[in-house]
């Protein structure tokens, strides 16, 4: 019994030894576990060339551009153009009818024509009346009574010659001409349409080599764009994008609002583009980019070792001893792939680029991959 006794502490004993040194040895596992530098990707902030554009939503206008309107009533009877053609200026582009105006052109210089007959008769009795005055034959009051005859008769003929040019500025405005060389869009009438003065819009005339686009500025940039003006016109600081296409023309500031918006606090900036081949049309949508030297030499870093956190951007600074710290910066442009960094770094640290999903405050890094972490 005793035996017994004696064999059961003694299986007890070694079960604890055996207990207590598998615990230490998980310690020990976890321990190292826990201190297992994480492969990441490294890189070094540097300066770099930080030549970017500056985008602005920018609108394509016309130089010159006019809506045309008829300045009589009537019915359209012809069109001299065909749509979105380029026309010269004095071309004629609709005709209206005109048979009302011609009617009343020519009574207008009939009337003319009897004011003028009348005319030479007061001019006549005038004469004569002066004549007889002059041998003391004829009383003074029929001298004037001629001389007054003569003036009313002067401004009747005076009268009837307004009312012809303004008749006959009504049959020159029934046919309609091209005030400039421009393109001409698609009729908004045809023929038979009756249109009245004033109030219809027939087409639109507008310039299409050189054309403007308009974008605006905030009014804190006025001197920079000012000074940009007057920059070299061989500078490529201009240029317009479709998408993902460049127009292949550079351009430059051929006018500057001359007020600020009050409302917005932008004033408006005009570029002028070559448009030899007719690829801008007015109205389009497009984006101007405006060359932005200012960041020469500035600290750039790719922008995947960027983490964002509450609307506000950190990077994985590498300290010694392999340990990381996180990093809060203050972002600037976008290059590329890289990224403007406007404060929080400085030229030759060392930044984690790749990996920071792993990682946190105090992690251990390495930018050796063991065999382990290729798996």
């Amino acid at each position: 019994m005793k035996s017994f006794k004696y064999i059961q502490k003694i299986t007890a004993v070694f079960l604890l030894v055996l207990f207590a040194s598998c615990s230490s040895q998980n310690n020990k596992t976890a321990q190292s576990n826990a201190n297992q530098a994480v492969y990441v990707s490294v890189d070094t902030v540097r300066n770099g060339n930080a030549k970017y554009f500056d985008e602005y939503p920018g609108t394509v206008t016309a130089f010159k551009q006019i809506a045309l309107t008829s300045q009589v009533n009537g019915y359209i009877k012809g069109i001299y153009f065909k749509d979105g053609q380029r026309v010269e200026k004095g071309q004629k582009l609709y005709a209206i009818d005109a048979q009302v105006y011609d009617a009343n052109y020519q009574n207008a210089v009939a009337q003319l024509e009897v004011q003028k007959a009348n005319l030479m008769k007061a001019q006549k009795d005038a004469d004569r009346y002066h004549e007889l005055d002059k041998q003391d034959a004829i009383a003074k009051q029929q001298v004037d009574y001629a001389d007054a005859a003569l003036m009313t008769a002067q401004k009747q003929v005076a009268a009837a010659k307004a009312a012809v040019n303004a008749v006959n500025a009504n049959v020159q405005f029934s046919t309609i001409y091209a005030p400039f060389s421009g393109s001409i869009g698609i009729s908004s009438v045809q023929v038979g349409t009756a249109v009245v003065a004033g109030q219809t819009i027939l087409n639109t005339v507008s310039t299409n080599n050189p054309i403007a686009v308009d974008f605006n500025i905030d009014q804190s940039q006025l001197y920079r764009f000012e000074q940009l003006r007057t920059k070299n016109s061989s500078d490529s600081l201009f240029s317009i994008v479709f998408g993902t296409d460049i127009y292949p023309e550079i351009g430059h500031i051929a006018a500057i609002d001359r007020a600020v918006d009050q409302q917005t606090g932008t004033i408006k900036v005009r570029l002028s583009f070559d448009n030899k081949n007719d690829l801008l049309k007015p109205g389009m949508s497009t984006i101007v980019h405006v060359k932005n030297n200012s960041g020469t030499n500035s600290l750039l870093i790719p922008s995947k070792a960027i983490t964002e956190q509450l609307g506000e951007f950190f990077v994985y600074l590498v300290g010694d001893s392999s340990k990381v710290t996180q990093q809060k910066v203050k972002l600037g442009q976008t290059i590329g792939e890289n990224v403007i960094v406007a404060d929080g770094l400085k030229a030759g640290q060392k930044i984690v680029v790749e990996g920071q999903q792993k990682l946190h405050e105090g992690s251990i890094i390495t930018t050796t991959q063991s065999s382990g972490s290729k798996k």
